[in-house]
């Protein structure tokens, strides 16, 4: 369920050519901070990231995710790039 509002969240915001969304939770159960939210991988190229560097890239998709960050993700990875920096777009 948070996966598909963090995929949701993402193309509304970031207009991604390529998404992609794993949840890492399973590999986490008995972590204390498990109990808190979930653990998930973000790989995303937009057009949004040209020019950002790469604070500045995780800054848009954590505002992206604001309010889930605090009920539903406990921790998150992410990969931002610009379709440049992605071979053939792919996240």
């Amino acid at each position: 369920m948070i996966a598909a509002e963090i995929e949701a969240r993402l193309r509304a915001e970031l207009a991604p050519l390529a998404l992609a969304i794993r949840d890492d939770s399973a590999q986490h159960a008995g972590h204390a901070g498990a109990r808190e939210g979930g653990h998930f991988h973000v790989a995303v190229v937009s057009d949004r990231f040209t020019g950002l560097q790469r604070l500045a890239r995780h800054r848009l998709v954590y505002h992206c995710l604001s309010d889930l960050m605090q009920r539903g993700i406990h921790a998150l990875t992410i990969d931002a790039r610009t379709p440049g920096e992605s071979a053939s777009g792919q996240a």
